[in-house]
């Protein structure tokens, strides 16, 4: 089979995919396609954000709540920029210094609960791990808690009206 037609396939498919979730779902087709990219960009946060944490961490030294307070932060500046420019390219036309303040008040809420879940499930994990996979453990739940709240809340107030 032929490149193209092995990308006519995937896309194929995943039309099928994304298609079949709408049904089940009720939401539209274009918003399950805006949340995959989301949680995608949000995957490359993930990265940015371990890897500045354990950075921070392990060679800096830094406390663990600063260390998580740093690759959250850095990992905002990332999810911002991408998520303007690939999961809601439309927002370009607006002010960038208000949407990302908007952002940014969002994703400090999702600090909060960030920090919130990491420093709470961290003393359980360390009973069975050490660290560094004890607190990364902690955090990839938070990650996964912490995307529904930017998705959601952002969707709402810093991207509405887009469609």
């Amino acid at each position: 089979m032929s490149h193209l037609a092995d990308t006519e396939v995937l896309l194929s498919s995943r039309h099928r995919i994304i298609n079949r979730a709408s049904t089940v779902t009720g939401v539209h087709p274009k918003e399950i396609t805006r949340f995959l990219k989301f949680a995608i960009v949000g995957a490359i946060g993930m990265v940015v954000d371990l890897a500045v944490l354990t950075f921070a961490r392990e060679v800096l030294g830094f406390p663990l709540s600063l260390a998580v307070g740093l690759g959250f932060s850095v990992a905002v500046i990332s999810n911002f920029t991408w998520n303007r420019l690939w999961t809601f390219p439309e927002s370009q036309a607006r002010p960038i210094a208000t949407q990302l303040g908007q952002f940014a008040f969002i994703n400090l809420i999702g600090l909060g609960l960030n920090e919130l879940i990491v420093l709470g499930l961290h003393p359980l994990f360390s009973q069975a791990l050490v660290d560094p996979p004890a607190y990364l453990a902690a955090k990839v739940i938070a990650i996964g808690v912490v995307l529904f709240w930017n998705y959601g809340a952002n969707r709402i107030w810093t991207y509405r009206g887009i469609h």
